[in-house]
């Protein structure tokens, strides 16, 4: 059973703590309000109302005996930074933490976060795809770069090859997987004579410059 710290108890906090004991990890979630741990209380393993900005703190709920800490307080820099410093000099192995801006990233970087999400900003990237391409069906951001991006299989490449098409040469993208909803079909990594037929949803992973291009098929 993986075990999970959960640092800040707002929506995001809250979300992520619930959800990974319902997935069935071992959870301590922790929060400087007394009514938000109240509240969390029965949906996690562990609850505990503490000032994560103190290492004494941290080091007798044991947290170093954890396998990765979700710090979610990114509205306060200086907290989420501390929190992280504190954690990483604890021992804990992996630390993810959630950002608000660009340089609260670095900030957070620099003191030995292993991973930086932004949360807003992820789910406004695929609300805009969305909106911006009735074929596209779902996104997601790999980083900076790349992207798998499944949508619908455009009517001039349909009865054709993925030879003839030469989707990788042309548009600089793979075809990882092709779907088909009606059987609930799954074909990863399609050979070079696979049919496309109408139906087809294409999972295609590549540069996030060049899957946009394929919009205006």
């Amino acid at each position: 059973m993986k075990t999970m710290i959960v640092i800040g108890l707002g929506r995001f906090g809250t979300a992520v703590a619930t959800e990974l004991c319902r997935l069935g990890c071992e959870v301590l979630a922790i929060d400087t309000h007394e009514e938000q741990v109240q509240s969390i209380a029965e949906s996690v393993t562990h609850a505990a109302c503490a000032d994560a900005r103190d290492p004494v703190v941290l080091k007798s709920l044991g947290v170093r005996n954890y396998d990765c800490a979700i710090v979610a307080t990114g509205a306060d820099v200086g907290t989420s930074a501390l929190v992280t410093l504190n954690l990483k000099e604890l021992g804990l192995e992996k630390v993810v933490c959630k950002a608000q801006s660009h340089t609260h990233r670095k900030v957070l970087e620099k003191i030995g976060a292993d991973k930086v999400i932004f949360p807003e900003h992820e789910s406004g990237v695929k609300l805009a795809q969305g909106l911006a391409s009735s074929s596209l069906l779902n996104y997601i951001e790999l980083s900076e770069d790349y992207s798998i991006v499944e949508f619908q299989n455009p009517k001039s490449w349909r009865g054709r090859t993925i030879q003839e098409i030469d989707i990788r040469n042309k548009y600089q993208v793979n075809v990882i997987a092709i779907r088909k909803p009606s059987i609930h079909s799954m074909t990863v990594a399609p050979g070079a004579n696979y049919v496309m037929e109408a139906e087809d949803i294409l999972i295609t992973l590549g540069r996030t410059s060049d899957l946009d291009k394929l919009n205006d098929l």
